[in-house]
C-alpha cells in the first residue's frame, strides 16, 4: 500500500460528499414532492388513472437529478458559470415573445418540447437571477466594502431585465417573485436606504399601472377581479375561486378522505392539478392535511436561510437568502389564492404543483443551496 493511503479513503470520500449534503433539505422536498404527487394522483385519476402521477414522479426523478449534479459543481464552479446561467435564461425569455411561444390562457409563457411536453422559461429565470445577484454583490461583501451605486444599479437592472420580459407574456406572478427575490438580495446586501425605498415605490407603481391599464391580458384581470368580488359572475370568472373556497371549506379538521372529495373528484375545480392542488388537501386531507403540508413547505423555506446563514461564503449567502425568499413568496401566494387571500395568478405551489418546469425549477434551487452548503462545510471530512 503506498505510503500514506488510507484503507478507508473510498469510504471517507463518499461520507464527505454526504456531509457536504444537507440531508434535511434534501429529505424534505423529496417528501413534499411525494405528497405533490398523491394530491395530483387524486385530482386526476377519474379521468386519466395513473398517467399524471407517473408524469410528476418521472419530474421528480429528474429533479433531483438536476440538484444532485449542480451541488456536485460546487459552489466556485457555480460562482463561474452564474452570469451564463442567468444569460440563457434571459434566452429563454426573449425565445418565448417570438413565434415559438405558445400561448395559454392569455399568457405566452411556454414553448412546445415534443411529445405534448413544454418548456416555461420564467420558471428558470428565478434561479438565474439568484445566481447573478449572488455573483455582482458576494465580491464586494466579502472584502467587507459596502456595494457603490454602480453595483447596486447593475443589480436593478439585472432584476428589471427579466421582470420586463416576463410582463411581456404578461405574467404579473413570475414578474413579482423575481422582484420579491431581487429587493431582498439587493438591500441584505448593503444596499443604501434611499435605492431600496425608491425602488420599493416603482415596484408598487409597477404593480398598480398592471391592474389598471392594458398590459395585464382580459383574461388575467378578470380573475383578480374574481378575487375581490368572486361571487360578481359565480357562473364566469368568479366559478373557479368559489368551488375552491367551497372544497377547502367543506374539509373541516380531518378531511373527507383520500380520493374521496366532492369537489375535487367531480372535477369541479379547473387547473386543480397545478395552480389549486393545496385545494385537494384542504379538501380531502382536511385542516390538519394543509397544515402539515405547510410545515414541509416552512421547513424547506426555514431550511434554506439556515443554510444561508452557515454558507462559509457571501456568493452561498446571497444564493440561499434569493432562493429563501423566492419559495416562500411564491408558497405564500399560491396557498393566498387558494384560500382566497391573495389574487389568483397562477403560480404553481414549489414541489408540489404538476409541471415539468416548476418541479425541475424547484430543484434546481435546492441543489444550489446545497452548494452553499458545502462551501459551508468544505473543511469537514
Amino acid at each position: 500500500m503506498p505510503r500514506g493511503a488510507h484503507p478507508d479513503r473510498p469510504l471517507l470520500t463518499l461520507r464527505g460528499r454526504w456531509l457536504r449534503q444537507d440531508v434535511g433539505l434534501l429529505v424534505g422536498a423529496a417528501g413534499t414532492s411525494v405528497v405533490g404527487a398523491l394530491l395530483v394522483w387524486s385530482a386526476t385519476h377519474e379521468a386519466a388513472g395513473t398517467a399524471y402521477l407517473v408524469r410528476h414522479l418521472l419530474n421528480t426523478v429528474i429533479g433531483v437529478g438536476l440538484a444532485v449534479a449542480v451541488a456536485r459543481l460546487g459552489h466556485h464552479g457555480l460562482r463561474l458559470v452564474a452570469p451564463w446561467l442567468y444569460g440563457v435564461s434571459l434566452l429563454g425569455l426573449v425565445a418565448v415573445l417570438t413565434p415559438l411561444g405558445l400561448t395559454i390562457n392569455g399568457s405566452r409563457s411556454w414553448i412546445p418540447v415534443a411529445a405534448g411536453f413544454t418548456v416555461q422559461p420564467s420558471e428558470f429565470a428565478k434561479v438565474g437571477l439568484a445566481l447573478v445577484l449572488a455573483f455582482v454583490f458576494a465580491d464586494r461583501w466579502e472584502r467587507r466594502v459596502a456595494p457603490s451605486n454602480r453595483d447596486v444599479a447593475l443589480g436593478w437592472v439585472l432584476a428589471a431585465v427579466p421582470v420586463a420580459l416576463i410582463m411581456l407574456q404578461p405574467d404579473l406572478g413570475s414578474a413579482v417573485v423575481l422582484g420579491a427575490l431581487a429587493f431582498v438580495v439587493v438591500a441584505i446586501a448593503g444596499a443604501p436606504r434611499r435605492w431600496v425605498v425608491g425602488v420599493g415605490l416603482a415596484a408598487v407603481g409597477i404593480v398598480v399601472a398592471a391592474l389598471t391599464t392594458p398590459l395585464l391580458s382580459g383574461y388575467q384581470r378578470d380573475r383578480i377581479l374574481a378575487f375581490a368580488n368572486p361571487s360578481a359572475d359565480p357562473q364566469g370568472i368568479g366559478y373557479q375561486t368559489r368551488q375552491v373556497r367551497l372544497a377547502i371549506g367543506s374539509g373541516g379538521w380531518s378531511g373527507q378522505g383520500f380520493m374521496e372529495g366532492r369537489q375535487t373528484q367531480g372535477g369541479f375545480i379547473p387547473y386543480q392539478l397545478n395552480d389549486f392542488v393545496f385545494s385537494v388537501a384542504g379538501e380531502e386531507l382536511g385542516f390538519v392535511g394543509a397544515a402539515g403540508l405547510l410545515v414541509l413547505l416552512s421547513f424547506i423555506v426555514i431550511r434554506t436561510f439556515v443554510v444561508a446563514g452557515r454558507s462559509g461564503d457571501a456568493f452561498g449567502r446571497f444564493v440561499g437568502v434569493g432562493v429563501g425568499t423566492w419559495l416562500a413568496f411564491q408558497v405564500f401566494q399560491n396557498v393566498g389564492m387558494n384560500l382566497g387571500v391573495t389574487p389568483v395568478t397562477g403560480l404553481p405551489l414549489p414541489f408540489v404543483s404538476y409541471g415539468g418546469s416548476s418541479m425541475f425549477a424547484s430543484w434546481l434551487a435546492v441543489g444550489v443551496v446545497n452548494a452553499a452548503y458545502a462551501a459551508g462545510h468544505r473543511d469537514r471530512v
